[in-house]
């Protein structure tokens, strides 16, 4: 019953967006002339802006291997999704979120497969999105199939590979 919920709440989250901004954005008290994320975001929000410098950069030095590829591939076509957890103020985040998006688009992973949700300091979302899938550390990559998850990857995961714990998940 959890997981139906999850994914009726994901959906109707991502559906209410067009209705209303997805996100907003707000000073990082932390750190001078930069701000934070917070809602749902889609990469392209840090792809286009300059702020977010970090994102180009890091996608740059990571190059997914074929086998990675090609899990990503067929987890699309076997109706995987992901939900995606990240800050925009946050040093995890900017290591493997960029890489992460890297291998999604060599594997040619729908965007449409991904919801992607910034959360403020506090792990927090506008909605409780967060909260709904109990985000306590970031970045986290939720794997789902028919509305129940089969696995997540929290920040570079138990062995610090990030992303052949997430293929792993995919298999």
């Amino acid at each position: 019953m959890r997981s139906i919920f999850l994914g009726l709440l994901l959906f109707s989250a991502a559906g209410s967006a067009a209705a209303q901004s997805p996100y907003i954005s707000f000073p990082d008290p932390q750190l001078p002339n930069a701000y934070i994320l917070n809602g749902i975001i889609t990469k392209y929000a840090l792809i286009n802006d300059s702020t977010f410098k970090w994102y180009k950069t890091s996608q740059g030095i990571y190059n997914p291997s074929a086998e990675f590829k090609t899990a990503m591939t067929n987890a699309a076509a076997a109706g995987i999704k992901l939900v995606v957890f990240g800050g925009t103020w946050c040093e995890d985040s900017h290591f493997v979120l960029p890489k992460f998006f890297k291998l999604q688009e060599q594997s040619n992973f729908p965007d449409a497969g991904i919801s992607f949700f910034a959360v403020d300091r506090a792990k927090k979302t506008i909605g409780g999105i967060a909260d709904a899938f109990k985000i306590t550390n970031v970045p986290t990559i939720i794997v789902m199939k028919d509305g129940k998850e089969l696995g997540r990857v929290v920040e570079y995961g138990k062995t610090g590979q990030w992303d052949k714990e997430l293929v792993e998940l995919l298999k």
